[in-house]
C-alpha cells in the first residue's frame, strides 16, 4: 500500500522487467548472485491464502468474538493483504500477469483501486526521483509553491503527520482524503482510464461489502473506522521513515533491522534499501540476501539504519521525522 497513492504523472515502467536493473551508481550485480525465481512461488501463494482466508474467518466471527478482538485482527490481515498487493505489483507470485492481478484486485481496504496503486508504486521506483514532491507519488514532502497554498489547518495536519503518532492517526485520514479528492478531480476531468478503473473497482467492492454487511453483520462504518483505516495506519508505520531527502539516491532509502514482528507482516519490506535495489526479489529471500549484503547497503545509504520500529517510535512518536518542505524544493535532475 502506498504512502499517498497520489495519481502519478505517468507510469515510468510498463512492466516488471523494466525494474530489474537497480538504479543509482555503485549497485552490485544482482541477478547472477541469486537463484532463479520459481514460476509459481508457493510462499507467496500461502500469504494470499492466509490474507483472504484469515479475513473471511475473522470477519465472520463478528458478533461471536468481541469487537476489540475482531477489529485489530482484521486490520492486521488488511495490512498483510496490502503487503501482498505490493509483492504482486513487482511480478509475483506467478509468471502470469492476469493470475497475479486476480490475486490482488479484491479491495479489502475498499478505498484504493489496485490498478491505481500499481501505477503510483511503479512510478515511485524511479529511484532518481525519490522524495521529489511532484514526481514521487509516495513522497510526503511539499514544494514551496504547494506549501504556500495550504490553509493553516492543512499545514497543522501536515506537521502533525510528520510524527509517528500523527501519521497513523490523522495522517491516515489525510492521505486517504487527498487521494480520493485527486481521483474525484480526475473523474470530473475525464482522465483517460479513470472511469473504467473506478467502475471495475466499485464492482469488486460489492462482494466485499456484501460479505461484511450481509453475511457478517458488520456495519460498514464500523468496518471502515475500526478495520480498513487502521489497516492503512499499520502500513503507514512501515512507510513512515522509509525515505529522507538527501542528495545521493541511495542515502534516501532507509533500513529497519530486527523487526521480526512487523517485518513478516510487511513481507520484509522494512529492508527497504534492499527492496529498491532488487524490486524483483521475492519477499522470502530478503533476510538471507540482507545478511550477505548488509555492510554494503549500509555504506551506500550513509548509515540510515534503525534497529527496529521501536527505535523509530522512540525517536519520532511525538517529534517530527523531517520538515514537510523539501530542502531543495525539487530533486535536482540527474543527481545519482
Amino acid at each position: 500500500m502506498p504512502l499517498l497513492a497520489m495519481p502519478a504523472k505517468g507510469i515510468v515502467a510498463t512492466s516488471v522487467s523494466e525494474l530489474t536493473t537497480p538504479a543509482g551508481a555503485g549497485a552490485a550485480p544482482l541477478i547472477a548472485t541469486e537463484p532463479r525465481v520459481a514460476a509459481i512461488e508457493l510462499p507467496t501463494l500461502m500469504v494470499a491464502a492466509l490474507a483472504y482466508g484469515g479475513w473471511l474467518t475473522v470477519t465472520l466471527m463478528y458478533g461471536h468474538w468481541p469487537l476489540w478482538v475482531v477489529a485489530p485482527l482484521t486490520a492486521v490481515l488488511i495490512t498483510l493483504h496490502g503487503s501482498l498487493q505490493h509483492e504482486i505489483v513487482h511480478g509475483h507470485p506467478t509468471r502470469w500477469r492476469r493470475v497475479n492481478r486476480l490475486l490482488a484486485v479484491v479491495p479489502l481496504s475498499l478505498w484504493l483501486p489496485y490498478d491505481s496503486y500499481q501505477t503510483s508504486h511503479l512510478a515511485h521506483h524511479d529511484d532518481a526521483r525519490l522524495t521529489d514532491p511532484l514526481d514521487d507519488p509516495e513522497s510526503w514532502y511539499w514544494t514551496e509553491r504547494d506549501w504556500a497554498r495550504l490553509t493553516p489547518p492543512g499545514r497543522a495536519i501536515v506537521w502533525i503527520s510528520q510524527t509517528l503518532a500523527g501519521r497513523v492517526t490523522l495522517g491516515a485520514f489525510w492521505a486517504i482524503g487527498r487521494y480520493l479528492a485527486a481521483e474525484w478531480r480526475a473523474l470530473l476531468a475525464d482522465r483517460p482510464g479513470a472511469r473504467a478503473m473506478w467502475l471495475e473497482h466499485l464492482a469488486w467492492c460489492i462482494p466485499v461489502l456484501a460479505w461484511v454487511k450481509l453475511v457478517c453483520g458488520i456495519p460498514v462504518w464500523i468496518y471502515l473506522l475500526t478495520m480498513a483505516i487502521p489497516g492503512t495506519s499499520l502500513t503507514l508505520i512501515r512507510s513512515f521513515a522509509e525515505h529522507r531527502a538527501r542528495p545521493a539516491v541511495r542515502e534516501r532509502i532507509a533500513l529497519v533491522e530486527d523487526s521480526w514482528l512487523l517485518g513478516p507482516l510487511f513481507l520484509f519490506n522494512n529492508l527497504h534499501a534492499l527492496h529498491h535495489e532488487a524490486p524483483w526479489l521475492p519477499w522470502y529471500r530478503y533476510p538471507a540476501r540482507y545478511r550477505r549484503t548488509r555492510a554494503r547497503l549500509i555504506a551506500e545509504n550513509g548509515g540510515l539504519v534503525y534497529r527496529s520500529y521501536f527505535e523509530i517510535a522512540w525517536r519520532y512518536l511525538l517529534r517530527p521525522h523531517d520538515t514537510p518542505r523539501h530542502p531543495t524544493d525539487r530533486v535536482p535532475a540527474g543527481r545519482a
